[in-house]
């Protein structure tokens, strides 16, 4: 939601108090606005969430406010003042949605807590109900003339004894969230849920001090029991949904080895900086990124990558936080501290991709804002109608009424997307793949053509330089591509092992090569077409760049590198699915057919220069109706394709700027994870569908059957909790269907 279309009406900030616990949390994004993550109680339903942002982007500095249902985090990112994040945690905790600081460390707790106060819910109204229900038998069973109008009457008010105390004490959970937004005009699922259990509370409290026939206590209590055994199960999917985010975190928290001074001292991991010296035993996870100064083991690297057998680790190897030591004892160096590591790096990725909104979200959203006022419309039409029009006592019109309140159920609507992606976005994290973006899923599940490129990504993108070269010429096109991060120019610094020359003016040209000066002479290092454009066309089987000294001496070099090893059967799997691969490559013509052939690829082109392949995905674009083009790559040369695709994927070799265009990172040296998330993303989309499509057919059916009086409030609770659960459970069918993806 942009700034633009955030209501005129802006909150007064001084009428706000403030205590500045939230503001030291508060962090800069890359933009410099202010930036904090709230863990939010309370929310049951999409209403709830509309409520939330609503109430928020009304206030003039903030600029993103989102909430996830299942994860239940808030992120809000604004400008101007940090002291402002105290603000409006006393905006959200008046609105009924108490907030503190997302820990991790503290989720399992507030779910535990959440779980305890149901579950004692659950047990006062269950023991009132079962008891009620043993009177109620009497009372059914048995006419005044039998028993007696003064034993009848009795049992009433032993009724209302028991029930009024346990409805009191058991509707706290939805009398407090209504409650408190009531109090600031606001509304939620909450209040036509407390709306409905009090007034046939109160109706059967006042026809039994009238000694009236309209009493239903035992439905009051039934409808409340059925209403929390549904929230509670509710809360347990919730934590299920955030377990796999959750252990992945775990592995944050604990202590390190620390040697200084010789001596071996027990830190917190988060307090792990650069420059530490960690000592790791087998079998102890490894606490922070680093590199090996010490000991070669093996390295169980499953849960960042999803590689089920051990990587062999050496010195001056890079290791990562959360992987497993497995066969012998190692010291390693930390390179980053435990803020900016992998593992926390892979936990922002799918915080961001939790938060962000995909289509699907948009039109729950939408539909939220509706429910208010049409669910309480449609209840006060109904009690108007059948009281006045069809002149029923009030008695029995307000029951209705009050069914109508209980079955309008946004929840199931509300829980249609998130539960999906957050179990989405975690199976895949469990395969080595990061989902960046909210509706990557989505567009990727149209994905008609897949745009590989080739070098780093068809391939391993590691070549190794083969042939003779002199000393002198591997010295100068080592020193020319110390500046560059081509996997080419990185075979060449492997390959000399002397001193670098120290060059002047050095810069990269993109598309081109790297190009610097030598006691006044100009050497060039890159295509030959840009280093070398004299130079004819020779037919080989090699990646080759040129090295051109100062247009006197030019060296060509030769590199040999393996396709993936898994490229082929991924290809195959990928034309099953009815989707075109396509290589667009900077390569020459030789290379590139050989390759395609090889793995059965019909359309390929080579010597394609960045704007050649930015052109090439604008015009097939212009040939598509509903269906999206992914792009694969590595590079710097392939950002800009990245961004111009639909939707975008970068193994975790790639650069920097390429991982930070892509929608999907994926670790690991194959291809398997292109088709894990296409097959899942497909599942996603068509369990979203279906839960979208659930919770309409659910209230088309449910809402007129309460208006024209054919439900009971006790079913009208059954069937609304049912909802919800019905939409959880298929979204977990997500795991069972995708259990055997690899290939």
């Amino acid at each position: 939601m942009e700034q633009s279309q955030v209501s005129n009406n802006k909150t007064n900030f001084n009428k706000v108090d403030i205590n500045n616990f939230f503001s030291p949390f508060v962090k800069l994004d890359q933009k410099k606005n202010n930036s904090i993550v709230f863990k939010v109680q309370n929310i049951h339903c999409a209403s709830c969430i509309n409520l939330i942002e609503k109430s928020l982007y009304k206030l003039s500095n903030v600029i993103f406010a989102r909430v996830n249902m299942s994860t239940e985090k808030l992120e809000v990112k604004w400008t101007g003042e940090k002291k402002l994040a105290d603000k409006f945690a006393k905006i959200l905790s008046d609105l009924g949605y108490p907030v503190t600081l997302y820990d991790h460390d503290n989720l399992d707790k507030n779910t535990e807590d959440k779980k305890k106060i149901l579950i004692r819910s659950i047990a006062v109204s269950g023991f009132a109900a079962g008891n009620l229900m043993l009177i109620s038998v009497g009372l059914w069973s048995s006419s005044v003339e039998t028993m007696g109008f003064a034993t009848r009457e009795l049992f009433q008010w032993i009724s209302s004894l028991i029930v009024m105390p346990a409805i009191i004490y058991s509707g706290r959970p939805f009398f407090y969230s209504a409650f408190k937004v009531l109090k600031n005009k606001k509304t939620n699922m909450d209040v036509p849920i407390s709306l409905a259990v009090i007034l046939t509370s109160l109706i059967s409290l006042f026809e039994t001090i009238n000694s009236g026939e309209h009493i239903y206590f035992d439905s009051a209590i039934m409808l409340l029991f059925f209403l929390l055994i549904g929230r509670y199960l509710d809360v347990l999917a919730k934590g299920k949904a955030k377990k796999s985010a959750n252990e992945l975190l775990s592995t944050l928290g604990g202590t390190a080895t620390v040697i200084k001074n010789e001596k071996h001292v027990i830190v917190p991991i988060k307090d792990l900086k650069a420059g530490d010296v960690i000592s790791i035993s087998v079998g102890e996870k490894i606490p922070a990124d680093g590199i090996i100064l010490s000991g070669s083991t093996e390295i169980d690297l499953s849960l960042i990558s999803g590689e089920t057998l051990p990587k062999k680790a050496i010195k001056n190897d890079n290791v990562f936080a959360g992987t497993l030591n497995v066969s012998a004892p190692i010291q390693i160096e930390v390179s980053k501290a435990t803020e900016n590591n992998l593992l926390t790096s892979i936990v922002k990725i799918m915080e961001k991709a939790e938060l962000s909104k995909s289509k699907y979200t948009r039109i729950a959203d939408k539909a939220a804002k509706l429910y208010t006022p049409i669910v309480h419309s449609a209840g006060f039409l109904t009690f108007i109608g059948w009281w006045i029009f069809i002149d029923l006592a009030w008695q029995p019109s307000l029951l209705i009424a009050v069914t109508v309140l209980i079955i309008t159920c946004p929840c199931a609507l509300g829980l249609a997307v998130p539960v999906v992606q957050v179990l989405a976005i975690n199976l895949l994290m469990k395969k080595g793949i990061y989902i960046k973006s909210g509706d990557a899923l989505e567009k990727l599940s149209k994905v008609k053509y897949v745009i590989f490129d080739k070098t780093g990504t068809l391939t391993e993108g590691k070549p190794n330089l083969i042939g003779s070269y002199s000393e002198k010429d591997i010295q100068i096109a080592a020193s020319l591509a110390h500046y560059s991060k081509h996997p080419l120019s990185k075979a060449i610094c492997e390959r000399f092992n002397g001193k670098l020359l120290i060059l002047d003016n050095v810069k990269e040209i993109i598309g081109g090569g790297i190009e610097g000066y030598f006691k006044g002479k100009l050497l060039k290092l890159g295509k030959k077409n840009w280093s070398c454009p004299l130079q004819k066309d020779e037919d080989n089987f090699f990646s080759e760049i040129w090295l051109n000294v100062d247009n006197n001496r030019q060296v060509c070099f030769s590199f040999k590198d393996q396709l993936r090893k898994d490229a082929k059967n991924v290809v195959n799997e990928i034309k099953k699915l009815g989707i075109i691969p396509i290589i667009l490559s900077g390569d020459r013509k030789m290379i590139v057919k050989r390759i395609a052939q090889h793995l059965g690829i019909k359309d390929f082109h080579s010597e394609f220069s960045i704007e050649m392949k930015s052109e090439f995905i604008r015009t097939l674009r212009l040939k598509l109706n509903n269906e999206k083009i992914l792009m694969i790559g590595d590079g710097l040369n392939d950002a800009p394709s990245l961004a111009l695709s639909d939707v975008s994927i970068a193994p975790s070799t790639a650069m920097d700027i390429t991982q930070n265009t892509a929608d999907i990172v994926f670790q690991g040296d194959k291809l398997f994870p292109i088709i894990s998330c296409i097959k899942i993303s497909r599942k996603s989309v068509s369990l979203i569908k279906q839960n979208f499509l659930m919770a309409v057919i659910y209230n088309i059916f449910a809402i007129p059957m309460a208006v024209v009086g054919l439900v009971t409030p006790l079913i009208a609770a059954i069937a609304m909790s049912s909802s919800s659960l019905f939409v959880i459970g298929n979204s977990f069918r997500l795991n069972l269907k995708t259990r055997n993806f690899e290939l």
